[in-house]
């Protein structure tokens, strides 16, 4: 292909609404371009790059038996409304009507379908097991598309769906994926993470998310620096070293007044207190029960921890928890949000584990402007459970290890559950045992980004000047560019090279155009490919290209008929690691 003819219209400037890298090299290279928010469309370069992702996705998963499908992207209301998940699912599904008035949704995965397709067809546990797999665009709308490609609302995603006839069979095609997540990373280059993580409104028993570290990720995720545990803030388990109080040394409760010191920076400053010796009482309603959360005032609490602990430790049951609006503290507790207190309160009381070693510690009054001093819990107050609430943060003691806690930001681009019989239950999707006994399938759900792969490449590989492609999914693996296109010497040799490179399965692109040496090289450094070659009319009456690798700054100069090899030699090298 020659530049002259392509379609690539790079721009000088920043989009004015691109607040990451990726989607501003990505605009400004001439790879995309906004139709709506969070909608965008693929041009020349980058369809080709987003191809490349299909391909190494798609080789791994037929190398983990997985069978490709392409299913609707259509999908009728009933079939969500068997999972539950039609008015579960939230306002990010996009709902509409056909001209009869039946009701469908534009699927952002696709759980529903692939069991409905399955309990039509799977009848024995000889069949099992299973796993089908598609590559196609889906749609969420969400409510702040932001980030270009990396957070937007119609996107192509990788979805695998694996059907077992018991859980250790599950495990294992559980195991198989996330192996194959892995090899998917490590081809790409990643510089990555395989984290724990909440499993959210898809369901099911265990998930871990494969996050690349980047500075502009969403996520905040924790490693041990001493073994290999890893999860998201939100899962992340903390170690607390346990200490005995000693109760000889508490204090007697006094209550002090602190005017207008709600906010935990408020209540340090006026009693001049660290603030890991104040807990926090944070009022949540689980369901129609206000319950309270004791968490220390230098932590931060998780919602989703403290859900789970109200469901196993108090036995509650609801669907939804949220924080207690300002009337509701006001009736639990008997004063204004920021003073409340876990003394002589009449509802239940659950705590953080760091809670447990604090005594004399300092807690609202449930009186406007007051606090207690010298809280000690069992004497001052009584805690039901317990538990770890809290966020894991870096230098935090790791829970399996022992090692210390290290923070980065990530993007996530892949996630894979263990979903059970969540859907298979609830959708009756059954196959008959060797005892000839129905059983409910026990299924795994396998999702990966692959517009959000463009993106999350180019936040790890890029300068100021532009892209970094790695090799693999580069648009083209070697840019010829043709300083002096109307030198017949010149021009000769350039059609000579990118002939023979075409015959040997080389992914090349020639600047052709009509354009000065310095647009020339400017848009080489902003679209990213990884190998540049120069010919000019010095060069030529040399015998001589020059050779430059995107990576690097030095650039070298190749005898102009060892240039084919030399390249074949160094693109191989390239899409091998070496």
């Amino acid at each position: 292909m020659r530049l002259s003819r392509y379609f690539v219209p790079t721009r000088k400037e920043d989009p004015a609404d691109a607040e990451v890298v990726s989607h501003k090299l990505l605009v400004r290279g001439g790879y995309i371009r906004m139709l709506a928010r969070g909608i965008y469309d693929f041009l020349p370069l980058g369809w080709r790059s987003v191809r490349k992702i299909e391909a190494v996705v798609r080789e791994e998963m037929d190398r983990a038996g997985a069978l490709e499908v392409m299913l609707p992207a259509v999908q009728p209301s009933e079939l969500w409304e068997e999972s539950g998940r039609w008015t579960e699912y939230g306002p990010e599904l996009l709902r509409f009507e056909d001209r009869k008035g039946a009701k469908f949704c534009f699927g952002p995965t696709h759980e529903e379908v692939i069991t409905d397709l399955v309990r039509g067809e799977i009848k024995s546990y000889k069949q099992l097991p299973l796993n089908l797999y598609q590559i196609q665009t889906k749609f969420r709308d969400e409510i702040r598309p932001r980030f270009g490609l990396m957070r937007g609302r119609e996107f192509i995603m990788k979805d695998a769906y694996s059907f077992d006839a018991d859980l250790d069979s599950a495990q294992e095609s559980y195991q198989a994926m996330f192996d194959a997540y892995h090899r998917i990373c490590k081809r790409l280059g990643f510089d990555y993470r395989a984290v724990e993580a909440d499993t959210g409104n898809i369901g099911g028993s265990a998930s871990h998310e494969f996050q690349v570290l980047a500075d502009t990720g969403e996520d905040e995720i924790v490693s041990c620096t001493e073994c290999d545990y890893a999860a998201n803030v939100e899962k992340a388990e903390t170690r607390v070293e346990s200490k005995e109080r000693d109760e000889s040394a508490m204090v007697d409760l006094e209550t002090v007044d602190t005017p207008d010191a709600r906010t935990i920076e408020e209540i340090t400053a006026f009693l001049d207190k660290p603030a890991d010796q104040v807990v926090k009482t944070l009022i949540y309603r689980a369901g129609d029960q206000p319950v309270a959360v004791l968490i220390r005032g230098d932590h931060q609490a998780n919602e989703i921890k403290i859900a789970a602990a109200l469901r196993d430790a108090l036995e509650l049951e609801f669907t939804e928890l949220e924080m207690a609006t300002d009337a509701q503290t006001e009736k639990a507790t008997g004063a204004p949000v920021g003073f409340a207190g876990p003394v002589d309160l009449d509802i239940p009381v659950v705590a953080d584990m760091a809670v447990e070693g604090l005594s004399n510690f300092v807690v609202g009054a449930n009186k406007k402007d007051a606090h207690h001093l010298n809280v000690n819990y069992g004497r001052d107050f009584e805690v039901a459970a317990f538990a770890d609430l809290r966020m894991a943060r870096a230098g935090d003691k790791c829970a399996r290890c022992g090692g210390t806690l290290e923070s980065n930001r990530g993007i996530e681009i892949g996630h894979v559950f263990l979903l059970g019989d969540k859907y298979s239950k609830s959708m009756e999707a059954t196959f008959l045992d060797e005892n000839g006994k129905a059983q409910p399938l026990q299924m795994g759900c396998y999702g990966i980004g692959v517009t959000r792969i463009l993106a999350a490449v180019i936040e790890q590989n890029h300068d100021d000047d532009g892209i970094i492609w790695p090799m693999p999914i580069a648009p083209y693996q070697v840019l010829l560019t043709v300083l002096h296109p109307d030198n017949d010497d010149v021009m000769g040799a350039a059609d000579e090279i990118y002939g023979e490179l075409q015959e040997a399965g080389i992914d090349v692109v020639m600047d052709d155009r009509d354009a000065g040496i310095g647009a020339k090289f400017k848009d080489a450094d902003l679209i990213g490919i990884p190998l540049r070659i120069t010919l000019g009319n010095r060069g030529i009456k040399n015998g001589e290209v020059e050779v430059k690798w995107r990576h690097e700054e030095d650039r070298s100069s190749v005898a102009v008929e060892e240039a084919v090899e030399f390249i074949k030699e160094g693109v191989k090298d390239a899409m091998e690691g070496r």
